[in-house]
């Protein structure tokens, strides 16, 4: 039996157990019924930012996914608008989610690299975020889910202790989920400042390359490699957090939030769907044609659903913006995991360049959705530019907040975009930041220039390609041909202008992943 069979053989079984697991399992449990009407308005819209983790152009329906459904994604699609040139900024989590908050690049304070469990807080609690910027205009900020960006403000915070500063010390108002990444540890859940269900009597303590609590899966780091600190003990907080239940518990505890405010309300929904390990919820197992990663992506829409069904009972929908996009894009792990998929039938980043990590699009070009009924137009496909850190100024003017020099330095107001009064970007560049600092790129226009081989992230350089790129996304969408030696002037002109940029930022090349977590600035 050949390589592929088995795995054709071992793909069905799968499928076919899963979809029995899926038939005999109960439906998330659901807090809709609790909603309550809400009886005073505002001038001023909620706010629903959803980020989506390690979700892929090409993972939804309303992208182009023809083995996953995703109706309520795809609903605020055709409510809104839906962008094709949408971008993170980083293709990295942790430094995509600084971009998102602070309107500024990341490389500002030197961070290419996720953050971990003995890191600090990357943002300088002095600078803007979107939550404090909209708590002027007296917003109520929730944060729930993924939050990898550090706590304290010196390496190995105190994890049996209040952890700050945190989102609290940022603008939000609450902050339940995840304080690091579903991957790494500790896999506990935290509600504002503390870990829920911590036993004094048993701590977390800090041990490099430590084991853990916690069920194994693949992709899930419960003795972390490459002798990385750990964090040991804390059974009954571990025991607390179950990896198929924590879509359903995030999504309850968003629905919850809101349900108790009586002011506008901004929410950062940062979903840990879906990064590894893959852990959808079991009602969700064999509901998409393509195994648990498309159930994963299938679990991600169910939360939308329920977050605007919420919106929906409080009679806020027509004075509630969505956004919705990703941290980057989409990584598929081992050469199997990639095979079984495209047997499926399905390209997590469609049929873009790269994965997550890298220059190329896939890793940073990701869904892109704005909806707003009867301000943003319904329907509508844009191929304007634009990116994470284009919120916040975009957030400034929707509450007619005039930004000072130092907030959201990098960041464009996108609002006559965004409500169809002008077809064009504010932005005419963005500085593509990969994992590697060698390869931070520049995006002009309809051109691509990225100064180095491979792509600057998990994908090394092959023998005989040419040492630096250039690409046409107009002409050449998914960088099939690089012109780099076709148009010289061009390619030197975007090098000149880049390093220009880089050296006013402080940043300098190095051809090795970056160790350094990011420095407050």
């Amino acid at each position: 039996m050949t390589k592929l069979l088995i795995l054709q053989t071992f793909t069905c079984l799968s499928l076919c157990l899963a979809q029995t697991q899926s038939k005999s399992a109960e439906a998330p449990l659901s807090v809709l019924n609790e909603m309550r009407p809400k009886t005073t308005h505002s001038e001023y819209p909620n706010i629903v930012l959803i980020y989506a983790d390690d979700l892929g152009y090409g993972d939804l329906s309303s992208y182009g996914a023809t083995k996953i459904k995703t109706p309520n994604i795809d609903r605020l699609a055709q409510t809104g608008t839906l962008f094709t040139d949408g971008h993170s900024t980083s293709a990295t989590c942790t430094p995509s989610r600084y971009a998102l908050l602070t309107g500024e690049y990341p490389l500002r304070i030197n961070n290419y690299s996720p953050v971990f469990c003995a890191d600090r807080l990357i943002i300088d609690t002095k600078k803007t975020t979107i939550a404090s910027l909209l708590k002027r205009k007296g917003y109520a900020t929730a944060c729930v889910g993924k939050w990898h960006l550090g706590f304290g403000d010196k390496p190995k915070p105190d994890w049996n202790k209040e952890l700050k500063p945190g989102p609290l010390e940022l603008g939000f108002d609450y902050f339940f989920g995840l304080p690091v990444v579903n991957s790494h540890p500790p896999f506990v859940y935290m509600e504002n400042r503390r870990i829920l269900a911590l036993d004094p009597n048993d701590p977390l303590i800090y041990e490099r390359g430590g084991k853990t609590y916690g069920k194994s899966y693949e992709g899930k780091h419960t003795s972390p490699h490459r002798g990385m600190v750990s964090l040991i003990g804390g059974k009954a907080a571990h025991d607390l957090y179950v990896d198929e239940l924590i879509g359903e518990k995030l999504t309850q505890k968003a629905l919850t939030w809101m349900n108790q405010q009586n002011k506008p309300f901004f929410l950062y929904y940062a979903s840990h769907n879906v990064h590894l390990p893959i852990t959808p919820h079991p009602y969700f197992h064999g509901k998409s044609e393509c195994g648990l990663r498309g159930d994963f992506v299938e679990e991600l829409d169910w939360s939308v659903g329920q977050i605007i069904s919420a919106v929906e009972r409080f009679g806020a929908l027509e004075n509630t913006i969505f956004i919705f996009t990703s941290d980057n894009g989409a990584i598929i792990k081992g050469k199997d995991q990639g095979d079984v998929l495209d047997q499926l039938g399905h390209k997590p980043n469609g049929k873009l360049k790269g994965r997550k990590f890298g220059a190329w699009e896939a890793g940073h070009r990701v869904p892109f959705i704005a909806s707003w009924p009867n301000k943003i137009p319904a329907g509508k496909t844009s191929d304007a530019l634009i990116a994470n850190l284009d919120l916040l100024p975009t957030f400034a003017a929707i509450t007619g907040q005039k930004l000072a020099p130092h907030e959201a330095r990098d960041g464009f107001n996108q609002l006559p975009l965004l409500l169809g009064k002008d077809a064009t970007s504010a932005r005419s560049e963005l500085i593509i930041q990969p994992h590697k600092r060698s390869h931070t790129s520049l995006r002009q226009g309809d051109w691509v220039y990225i100064p180095g081989a491979g792509d600057g992230g998990w994908v090394p350089a092959k023998k005989g390609e040419l040492p630096k790129q250039l690409y046409n996304l107009k002409d050449d969408p998914f960088q099939k041909q690089n012109l780099i030696n076709d148009f010289p002037e061009r390619a030197d002109a975007m090098a000149s202008h880049l390093n220009k940029l880089l050296k006013q930022y402080g940043v300098t090349a190095n051809k090795t992943m970056t160790k350094n977590k990011g420095k407050k600035k």
